[in-house]
């Protein structure tokens, strides 16, 4: 095969490092991970989520926790919601935590990323699975094809999903990424993190590390927490540490674009503050926090200005040590 990149090593990862849904059978993990002694806890961070998250837990619950034993910790961290989603994930058994109510001394900042980062705290499995929670069409192979590849090979560290995505008006799944991925993230990992470029979905909400790994890592507490945990992880541990593996087919709310066009701002934002402090870029000003948008009204477009700080949580070790 001719490569694809202009480092030939990403070509060998994507062959080497990308696992299909077929590697082990649920009883065959089930008794791999006995065997191995590892525990997993699955996580899933929420925030107004109460249509799914009742089913995403029971699922979890039943067949992983119950059945198998592939499970031994399931948690929910909300972020505030304000509807229903608490009750009905402890409705199903899940342990839940309220983010702010996690290591209070260290405050509180708004973000699925503070959530993930938080849930480090309460998490007790050697292996954390993360999840999205506003999965439409969730099945337990979400999680267990994220463990697989920790039981067949030793090096991985960590793994990230990828999958075919239903979109409202296509009549068959596509398997790019979002619109952030493919208009704003892959472009930019092509363009300064080339080691990531073959990433199918770098910002998937559906991956798992093992605990000790993830435990130092910095985190954004945003939108960025996805993009920033893949440019650390591989800095610290490598590529090769890293696997990509296919969940199938994957259906979810889908996003608006004034929404999408947030979360691109604060991604760029991330990435070029990343370069910044890794030294490879300068810039004479600070970058702007807050992002302008114009939202058609009566009158005319309107000014929407929105925004909130860039915060990196410092690595869970440190904070776990003192």
């Amino acid at each position: 095969m001719q490569p694809t990149h202009d480092h030939p090593a990403v070509d060998r990862w994507f062959r080497e490092k990308t696992f299909d849904s077929s590697l082990l059978t649920r009883s065959e993990l089930a008794a791999s991970k006995r065997s191995s002694g590892l525990s997993v806890t699955v996580c899933l961070p929420t925030l107004n989520e109460e249509p799914t998250i009742g089913t995403i837990c029971s699922i979890i619950r039943e067949e992983l926790l119950e059945e198998s034993g592939i499970v031994d910790q399931l948690l929910v961290v909300d972020s505030g919601s304000s509807d229903d989603s608490i009750r009905v994930a402890r409705s199903t058994g899940a342990t839940v935590h309220r983010a702010a109510e996690i290591l209070p001394h260290r405050g509180n900042h708004p973000g699925k990323g503070e959530a993930l980062w938080k849930s480090l705290a309460v998490a007790e499995g050697d292996i954390v699975v993360w999840l999205d929670s506003d999965v439409t069409n969730f099945n337990a192979c979400f999680v267990t094809n994220l463990l697989n590849p920790f039981f067949i090979d030793e090096d991985i560290q960590m793994t990230k999903g990828f999958y075919r995505r239903r979109i409202e008006g296509v009549p068959e799944p596509v398997a790019s990424g979002g619109r952030v991925t493919e208009l704003v993230v892959r472009p930019l990992l092509h363009l300064l993190y080339p080691q990531l470029a073959g990433l199918i979905q770098p910002l998937s909400g559906e991956y798992a590390g093992r605990r000790d790994a993830l435990l130092q890592l910095p985190f954004f507490t945003g939108y960025a927490v996805e993009i920033g945990l893949l440019i650390d992880f591989v800095e610290t541990f490598s590529l090769d540490r890293l696997g990509q593996v296919d969940l199938g087919m994957r259906a979810h709310r889908n996003r608006d674009t004034y929404e999408l066009g947030r979360m691109s701002h604060e991604i760029m934002h991330a990435f070029f503050t990343k370069l910044e402090r890794n030294g490879k870029v300068a810039f004479r000003d600070a970058l702007p926090e807050e992002l302008v948008q114009y939202i058609p009204g009566a009158d005319g477009p309107a000014p929407l200005p929105s925004g909130r700080p860039l915060i990196v949580r410092p690595p869970m070790r440190d904070i776990l040590a003192n």
